[in-house]
């Protein structure tokens, strides 16, 4: 069944989304608001595909945040990427800045007000990242991270890359962090049905020492790392 539900997916889901993408770019020269109904429109027909046509079930503990914070987040699989904008109210996500060069989705990036992050880059880079992520959180819009930086395997803990802890202290606001389970079943060629589970830690308030920080955000993104979580 899961050769069967992924042969049906990756058309469906892929098809539809050169669509939506296609008028997200349109979108983009006409406003935020008509950009964000797009975003939304495409991060919803892929959690309906994963729910519909994997079958999927996504399950959430804990309470997801209202109120503009600093969200990090476990990152096993493209899933929880996609999945941001539905699982939060219009989040400002962090995203390589050489993305902000590609022609259309760059603009698209832009309009919709990602926060741009500059890996390896001087002071001037690093204050222009701050200022937009200033200006998401006066807007009163989440901002989520990935603070490992790349995709890791379930299961596998990876050290939280240099950077997240210079955005927490220089932000100076409150970190929750998400655990999330996706890689068993999504990150894999032929998808396996089953429960994705998004865990909510406690709030992290700011200030905190730096190693004290990192300990608690890299504890509960792992808190699904076990056997059996998924």
């Amino acid at each position: 069944m899961s050769i069967i539900r992924s042969l049906i997916y990756y058309p469906l889901f892929y098809g539809i989304s050169a669509v939506l993408v296609f008028g997200a770019a349109v979108a983009s020269f006409i406003g935020r608001n008509a950009l964000r109904v797009m975003v939304s429109a495409w991060t919803d027909w892929h959690r309906w595909c994963v729910n519909h046509v994997l079958g999927i079930t996504v399950r959430i503990e804990g309470e997801i945040p209202s109120a503009p914070v600093l969200i990090a987040m476990k990152h096993e699989s493209f899933f929880e990427a996609i999945d941001a904008p539905t699982l939060f109210e219009f989040p400002s996500v962090f995203a390589k800045r050489e993305l902000f060069s590609i022609p259309f989705w760059g603009r698209s990036a832009r309009v919709y007000g990602l926060t741009p992050v500059a890996r390896d880059a001087g002071a001037s880079a690093l204050r222009q990242m701050l200022v937009a992520a200033r200006e998401r959180l006066a807007e009163g819009r989440p901002l989520v991270i990935f603070p490992e930086g790349t995709r890791v395997p379930h299961g596998g803990p990876a050290p939280l890359q240099a950077g997240f802890a210079g955005i927490y202290k220089l932000l100076g606001v409150p970190v929750i962090p998400v655990a999330v389970n996706s890689g068993p079943l999504y990150h894999r060629m032929w998808k396996r049905s089953g429960v994705i589970t998004y865990r909510f830690g406690e709030l992290i308030p700011a200030g905190l020492p730096r190693d004290e920080a990192e300990a608690k955000v890299q504890a509960a993104m792992n808190a699904l790392n076990e056997a059996g979580a998924f």
